[in-house]
């Protein structure tokens, strides 16, 4: 049986700051500090570097899905986070998104997340912070979780 794996969207698959250049700037000064509150913004991102390789990679290896946190005003945000997944990841995500504000409810083995927030620090499994001196970009983590891939 292969281990659980969670993978955040936020800066962990999604490259969020690509977005923010494709606001116009009045937007950007009318949502400072709050930009993820703004319609149509998770529809803008890109990936970030070699985020899609390492899902489908990872995806061979774990029972892989999305877990992710979608902010509560932003209407369009659920919608455009399933819309980002169907179009970058594709069958391999298939019915894989979970959003939620409580990544702790969730029961696997990992949970790779840029930070400790939502429930990220509480999760029972092992908590890999993507962006971390330890694990600072996809390759890195990658390698680790492929050590750990087998069920011992």
């Amino acid at each position: 049986m292969k281990k659980i794996l969670y993978i955040d969207m936020d800066n962990v698959l999604v490259d969020f700051n690509s977005a923010l250049n494709r606001l116009p700037n009045e937007m950007r000064e009318k949502n400072e500090g709050h930009l993820d509150d703004v319609p149509g913004v998770f529809a803008l991102m890109d990936p970030l570097d070699g985020a899609i390789e390492s899902y489908h990679q990872l995806a061979g290896w774990f029972d892989t899905y999305i877990l992710s946190t979608a902010p509560w005003d932003n209407h369009t945000a659920w919608s455009d986070k399933l819309l980002w997944v169907k179009r970058y990841l594709g069958a391999s995500a298939y019915k894989r998104l979970i959003l939620t504000h409580h990544k702790n409810l969730n029961h696997g083995d990992f949970l790779v997340d840029d930070r400790t927030k939502h429930g990220a620090d509480q999760f029972a499994g092992e908590l890999i912070l993507f962006g971390s001196t330890r694990f600072p970009d996809w390759p890195g983590v990658v390698a680790y979780l492929h050590s750990h891939s087998i069920e011992s």
